[in-house]
């Protein structure tokens, strides 16, 4: 008979986990490995909430395991690391993305693109190399290989910086890989949600003209005077999108409603790119004749290498690139999980674990 989540590993942990596809979250007493020679063991501090998170909880993904403690974009101080540890030491703060594990010896591996591994390990809610599910940063503490674990810039706040870890390196990652980082391109982001409004924080940083394309109107203001992007396109609006016809390099989609692309790809230049890195739960229509006459590139684009985690946090902290948060305790998490289904946030919650998790 398998042990109980709170009796497979020595060290006793708390977290918030949802038991079935309600999704509904209540306190769960759980366990945490101890801490191996290449482990470091850290005390969570602040964890974002993710939109991944909401589509976990529900199993839209068809592949949750439950009990399941969500979060992936965690931060905290490091209390105790293994005996081969090199990089880190206790006192450090540190942070954990999407990723626990890969396999290490593959070609994406050797390359830095652990998120391609298919052997790949996420954060929560799979089987671990000892066979034990993961559970994320909903929780007081959390124990990585140091491979895994991201040193965070001094000087940088951890309670608004969180969300870089995934809706960071989500939007970065697509904006080097495919070109869209050099001034002076036009670059068009759909959707200004948690993915979206730093997606047009990075495309700024990198020297680029910004346009934001939203089905709502109420936006604009906001993406214009706050986040400083230089267009605005109603997608609704058959003229305004008439009017902005290949004008873009590129289009980094955020969406994760099903929603038309043949609007998106009529706004690329010729030889331009959308890349989807929103994932509607049912699959889009794909016109190909837009295609064919642009030699236009539909694709994707999944978070980033370690590597390029590392990146992307210290550019961000050079450049003081911060999402907008709401800061909420541990036990508001199923209202932020409803109000983040209407998309009723400014843009990503983040929750103060440290200061609201309590042991049961």
């Amino acid at each position: 008979m398998s042990k109980s989540p709170e009796t497979e590993h020595p060290v006793k942990a708390v977290g918030w986990a949802a038991r079935d596809t309600s999704g509904v979250f209540s306190p769960f007493n759980f366990s945490r490995r101890a801490t191996g020679e290449h482990d470091v063991q850290f005390k969570v501090l602040y964890c974002g909430v993710c939109h991944s998170d909401l589509h976990m909880i529900k199993n839209e993904w068809g592949f949750t395991q439950y009990p399941i403690v969500p979060g992936h974009e965690i931060v905290g101080v490091v209390t105790e690391v293994g005996s081969k540890v090199e990089k880190f030491k206790a006192g450090d703060k540190v942070g954990v993305g999407c990723l626990v594990g890969s396999c290490r010896q593959c070609d994406q591996c050797s390359n830095d693109l652990e998120n391609y591994c298919p052997k790949q390990i996420l954060t929560y809610s799979m089987p671990y190399l000892d066979g034990t599910i993961t559970y994320g940063g909903y929780s007081d503490l959390m124990v990585a290989d140091e491979h895994f674990i991201i040193r965070w810039p001094e000087n940088f706040p951890m309670d608004i910086g969180a969300p870089l870890l995934c809706a960071g390196i989500t939007t970065y990652s697509p904006l080097r890989y495919y070109g869209l980082d050099k001034p002076g391109l036009n670059v068009g982001v759909v959707g200004l949600g948690g993915l979206g409004h730093v997606a047009v924080k990075f495309a700024k940083a990198f020297g680029t003209r910004v346009t934001v394309i939203s089905t709502s109107l109420s936006k604009k203001e906001e993406a214009i005077e706050k986040l400083g992007a230089d267009e605005f396109l109603v997608s609704r609006d058959p003229e305004q999108m008439q009017a902005a016809a290949g004008s873009l390099d590129g289009i980094i989609d955020t969406v994760s409603a099903t929603h038309p692309i043949l609007p998106l790809l009529g706004l690329l230049k010729p030889h331009g790119k959308l890349i989807m890195v929103g994932v509607p739960e049912k699959p889009l229509e794909l016109p190909v004749f837009p295609l064919i006459a642009g030699r236009k590139m539909i694709s994707g684009s999944a978070i980033g290498g370690l590597k390029e985690t590392q990146e992307m946090v210290d550019f961000a902290a050079k450049h003081n690139i911060l999402p907008d948060v709401e800061m909420i305790p541990i036990d508001y998490v199923n209202t932020a999980m409803e109000r983040l289904l209407k998309s009723d946030v400014k843009y990503r919650f983040v929750i103060d674990v440290a200061n609201s998790l309590k042991a049961e």
